[in-house]
């Protein structure tokens, strides 16, 4: 067993998914406590990639998932009333996945609870030292386009 320290930035990626875990798991701390103990960290992911509509062959390739795999989701989340199918108004075959009330409801709490845990932070941080993480990740990814096939890139897909 060796007793060479890590190389630097090694630990890097595992402490920024630790960061995202704790976050999202304190945001879904409140939002069970808040009656939606159903919602999981997929279903933000897929909020996310719904956006203001869209139809489940597109949510599918956002998602980086099958046209089937985005069709259990978008039923869990249906089921759940979080979205509904509404028609196309471009194509009268297809139908649109959009956010309901309820699924407004949520998204609204998961945004306000993210807003508090960042308060947290910056309450153990300082906002000056917080506000520099932001801009230091901001500019590191600034030219990446935002993806939603989190669970398929890490599957290797």
């Amino acid at each position: 067993m060796s007793s060479a320290l890590p190389p630097p930035g090694s630990d890097l990626p595992l402490l920024l998914l630790l960061g995202f875990r704790a976050l999202i798991e304190e945001v879904h701390t409140e939002l069970a406590a808040a009656g939606h103990g159903d919602f999981r960290p997929l279903h933000g992911v897929a909020f996310k990639a719904i956006g203001d509509g869209i139809s489940a062959a597109a949510l599918g390739r956002r998602l980086g998932v099958s046209k089937q795999a985005a069709g259990k989701t978008i039923e869990g989340l249906e089921r759940d009333g979080y979205v509904e199918r509404v028609p196309d108004p471009d194509d009268a075959r297809s139908k649109i996945i959009r956010l309901t009330a309820r699924g407004v409801e949520v998204q609204r709490l998961a945004f306000r609870a993210m807003a508090e845990q960042r308060a947290r932070w910056a309450e153990q941080l300082g906002e000056e030292q917080l506000a520099s993480v932001e801009a230091t990740l901001r500019a590191i990814t600034g030219g990446r386009e935002m993806r939603f096939d989190i669970p398929a890139w890490f599957n290797g897909q």
